[in-house]
């Protein structure tokens, strides 16, 4: 006989006085004087000019649901890009339509009455205000974000739509898949590629934010050398920062010691700190308007270079100079990644650990093998900002003001490559900045962060002294 299995929720049962008893008693906290969001006046202006790019058509943004994490616990709640930048709310399950005529609703869902016989506030884990914290309520949430709002459970789509699928099943499903979402997905992208005013503000914030928190790892560094998880520590450091000043930190913390710099995207952070080696480490401070940094600074964890390391390094930092004084309004986006390279290459060459000419050398490919990746992406509201932009209109298009993008070149030496000296076998270096594009050029917005050999120890020396 098998053995019936109760496998059900463990919370105790709730008792008709009990249920009763939490219905009454509640204080009045609705807000009527609530400011509107700081973006809510540049969103009214992107949402008006999605309109015009599709006009007479209804286009569905969702924000997207929460993601379970382990068994009944689930990540902090992130929304998707698109939904943020087109309204500035981050709450789960809430959806945007913009419809025919232009006009705008946001679908959302409201803060659960405490005295109408709703439950949810006490008993629901996911949503319930005692378990996650308050949501506005529908006059709330208009006046925050400056526009029509309703409940969600009146969301019932009418006729054709485009959707930005992938980010909510449920809104998937009640609308036919349409030819023109990928349209749709691709414009939402390219919208992005040129930051208006209030996004520059921003993520200069997070840079310096960003810049701050560097400060603090060098600080760390001493007590970091001596944990038997010294990347973790750091890691801890960096993101303590992160937590401080804004969201949280805009993707996994890379904090690289010796050959696991080699590692692009090294985010194990479990080794050991050694004082002869350098220390990879690239980060970023997301805001609370979920805009962020991306910089990454290669760090003698003694204070000072060895000769073989200042040599790497330098020629890192020569391509990357190389790479920014290409920027200007008009080059084509892949300009300052081939002008990185070609410095890279020439100093590969002078090494001899390439033979033939630079232009041969570039075509065929084969610095990559101490390079691999790109030397630079748009940045924003994703670290790899703009991801479903048509090529033709980013990897292949041109620079235009207003773009925010980051500069990076590296050099990864593996540590089991023969081609290599010995010497300079599992060194990996990478310097990455972010950068706007203006009429002149190009600002560095992380220039408070030494970049040159002698400046960065200049600078550790004073932040350990």
């Amino acid at each position: 006989m098998n053995e019936q299995l109760n496998t059900g929720s463990h919370d105790l049962p709730i008792t008709p006085e009990l249920a009763a008893f939490m219905r009454t008693g509640w204080a009045d906290t609705r807000r009527t004087d609530l400011d509107a969001l700081p973006v809510a006046p540049w969103a009214a202006k992107r949402r008006a000019a999605l309109a015009a790019r599709f006009p007479g058509e209804r286009l569905i943004v969702p924000s997207g649901g929460l993601k379970v994490r382990s068994n009944s616990c689930d990540y902090r709640f992130r929304p998707h890009s698109a939904y943020a930048y087109l309204t500035g709310a981050s709450e789960p399950d809430d959806v945007l339509v913009i419809e025919p005529d232009g006009g705008a609703v946001l679908y959302l869902r409201p803060r659960s009455d405490r005295e109408g016989g709703s439950e949810e506030f006490y008993r629901d884990r996911r949503y319930g205000e005692f378990w996650v914290g308050r949501r506005p309520d529908l006059t709330e949430a208009a006046q925050l974000y400056q526009v029509e709002c309703a409940h969600i459970d009146t969301f019932k789509p009418a006729g054709p739509a485009r959707v930005l699928r992938g980010v909510d099943p449920a809104v998937d499903v009640l609308v036919p898949l349409g030819d023109g979402d990928a349209e749709l997905a691709a414009h939402l992208s390219e919208m992005r590629l040129v930051k208006d005013e209030w996004e520059v503000g921003e993520l200069q914030s997070t840079v310096d934010a960003t810049v701050r928190g560097f400060e603090d790892v060098v600080r760390a560094l001493p007590e970091a050398l001596r944990q038997a998880r010294g990347e973790r520590y750091l890691e801890g450091v960096f993101g303590l920062r992160a937590r401080l000043e804004g969201n949280a930190v805009g993707y996994e913390s890379i904090v690289a010691s010796g050959a696991h710099a080699c590692v692009l995207h090294w985010i194990r952070n479990d080794g050991r700190l050694n004082g002869g080696e350098l220390l990879l480490m690239d980060a970023g401070v997301e805001a609370d308007t979920l805009y962020t940094a991306d910089i990454t600074r290669t760090l003698p964890p003694s204070g000072r270079f060895s000769p073989v390391q200042r040599e790497v390094y330098s020629l890192v930092y020569e391509a990357q100079s190389a790479a920014i004084a290409s920027l200007r309004p008009g080059a084509g986006f892949r300009e300052f990644h081939f002008t990185a390279m070609r410095v890279i290459t020439e100093g590969l060459r002078e090494w001899g650990l390439l033979k033939g000419s630079t232009d041969e050398l570039m075509d065929k490919g084969l610095y990559r093998r101490y390079t691999l990746c790109s030397s630079g992406h748009m940045l924003g509201l994703d670290v790899h900002d703009c991801a479903r932009a048509r090529a033709e209109a980013y990897l292949e298009g041109t620079l235009t003001e207003g773009n925010v993008l980051t500069v990076e070149p590296g050099l990864y030496l593996q540590a089991d490559d023969l081609t290599l000296p010995e010497e300079f076998r599992g060194i990996g270096v990478r310097i990455e900045d972010d950068l706007v594009i203006t009429a002149e050029g190009a600002r560095m917005m992380s220039a408070a962060l030494p970049r040159h050999p002698d400046e960065l120890e200049g600078w550790m020396a004073t932040l350990l002294s």
